[in-house]
């Protein structure tokens, strides 16, 4: 059984991709297979859904491509099958609306969901265009080199973004 997912990156760009992302559950499936398999047990037990929704949701994300069979093993009294992701990072290279918006209901229910407390913070800035590129850097910097504790330790979610507000109806700030 193999017990890390592809380093690559995949991208997603078909219209079945985006749709197996335009779910809350589907995308909480892929962050909880981002660090190792899982079966349909643990990952029921892990998220608070139950198994039939997980095996669903699963079917979806495996039929877009998005997670794979990892091998079974055998339990006392059958067989556990376990699942992975095709790749360790997906890259939306048209983002839907569809998927943000389950995207940012997945991290809510895992908000809900967290035993320790979290850091929430929405700030909107001013900035022009050579400052908000400098700050996009800076951020993702920070959670590239940021160096991972052991296996063992708590897992923790980090969703950092950086967009510019729209202005009025056919109006961009700045005009």
């Amino acid at each position: 059984m193999s017990h890390r997912p592809d380093d690559g990156v995949q991208r997603i760009s078909t219209p079945l991709q985006h749709t197996a992302l335009a779910h809350p559950v589907r995308q909480r499936l892929l962050f909880a297979l981002s660090g190792r398999p899982s079966t349909i047990s643990r990952l029921a037990a892990q998220l608070g859904v139950n198994k039939g929704s997980v095996s669903h949701h699963l079917r979806v994300l495996t039929e877009a491509g998005l997670v794979q069979d990892a091998g079974t093993r055998r339990v006392r009294g059958g067989t556990e099958k376990y699942y992975r992701r095709t790749a360790e990072r997906l890259l939306v290279d048209e983002p839907q609306p569809e998927g943000t918006a389950a995207l940012l209901g997945a991290v809510a229910q895992e908000l809900d969901r967290s035993p320790a407390d979290h850091l929430l913070t929405l700030r909107h800035l001013r900035l022009g265009p050579a400052k908000a590129a400098r700050l996009a850097e800076a951020l993702a910097a920070l959670v590239d080199d940021t160096e991972e504790d052991p296996e063992g330790e708590p897992v923790h979610g980090l969703l950092v973004t950086l967009y510019q507000q729209a202005g009025p109806q056919g109006h961009r700030p700045g005009a």
